[in-house]
Parts: C-alpha cells; structure tokens; sequence
C-alpha cells in the first residue's frame, strides 16, 4: 500500500518545521523552542496510534522529545523533517511498548501490594540517602580519570565519543577507565565481581 502524498500544507509545515529546526541547530533557542511546541501535537498523534493509555503516550512523546534534543545535530535540513521525526517518534513507541512486554514478562499485578503497614522498614529513604552518600565517598577517592570516566559515561550517560571529546580521553581509555573504575567501586563494597 502505497503512502499517500502530502497536501502542500503539510509540505508547508515540514519546510517551517525544517526551517525551525535548522535555526534551532545554529543557536536559535526561540526557534528551537517554538518547534518544540509546535511538533507536540503531531507527536502526540504518532503515538496514540501504537498506545492507548494517556500517561504512558505522555511518557513516550517526553522520551521522544528528549532523543530529538539529544540527537538534534544528526537532522539534515536539506532532507524533510517530518519522516525524520516521525522515524524517531515510532522508534521510540517501540522501544516503550517491548519495554513494557518485557517487564510484564517478570511482574505480576498485585492490588494488596499498595496496601502501607507500620513496619521499621517501611521507611526506607533515610537508608537511600545515607547509601547515596557511601557511593559519593567511594567514587571521590578513584583516581581522576576513572571518576571522569564514571561520571560523564554512567551518571551523565554521554556516549563515548562524547565523553571523548569532553574528557580528552581516547574512546579506549574511557572504556578501560570505566572498568577499572567499576571493579574498584564493587571491591570497595564487597560486591562479587
């Protein structure tokens, strides 16, 4: 079956949309932003059709959102916008939707498990917080480049060119500090390797 043609509004809005994305890759935030409002709805659109539920098509229009902001320097503005972004917005579906069927695999819905008691335990948080705060201690003593490794590879999730580029670090470096960083932390902690 055959896609059917865009009307010339729709052309008109790609090349808008294009334009905006563009102006948004040279630095213009209030273009880069008023594309961003603009695309919500087509979003939104894309999304309902793989998902029905409002809270998880909100999700996935928010992770769309955010792996347009993050792969944004990949658009080439000779190209149309549309197909792009809609590439990424039923990537994104699909991902969301197997990530769902792969935790639906493992967990069983249990109404009574929401149900709160009066146990020491309950309270959890304090105990979050004092560990978040051992982990701190434990990356501040790694060597530099093993904590900058950690931080911008794990915690920033930056990619390895990335964290490449912003460390000074080669790509093979980073991934052995990284390791090395990791296998000091569980040594540390008493975790099985």
């Amino acid at each position: 079956m055959e896609a059917a043609a865009p009307s010339e509004d729709g052309r008109r809005q790609d090349r808008l949309w294009s334009a905006w994305m563009a102006a948004g890759q040279d630095g213009d935030h209030a273009a880069y932003a008023r594309l961003l409002r603009e695309i919500l709805p087509f979003l939104r659109v894309l999304v309902r059709r793989r998902c029905r539920e409002a809270d998880r098509c909100e999700d996935i229009v928010q992770d769309v959102l955010l792996t347009l902001h993050r792969v944004r320097h990949t658009y080439d503005p000779a190209r149309p916008f549309t197909p792009w972004l809609a590439a990424i917005c039923d990537r994104r579906s699909i991902d969301a939707l197997r990530r769902r069927v792969r935790l639906a695999a493992h967990e069983t819905a249990d109404e009574r498990a929401f149900e709160t008691f009066a146990d020491p335990a309950a309270n959890k948080e304090l105990d979050a917080g004092d560990a978040a705060q051992a982990l701190a201690a434990l990356v501040a003593q790694l060597p530099p480049a093993q904590r900058e490794a950690l931080e911008l590879v794990k915690v920033k999730e930056m990619s390895l060119l990335e964290a490449s580029r912003v460390s000074g670090q080669s790509v093979g470096a980073l991934k052995v500090s990284v390791h090395r960083a990791i296998k000091a932390l569980r040594q540390r902690v008493g975790a099985p390797e």
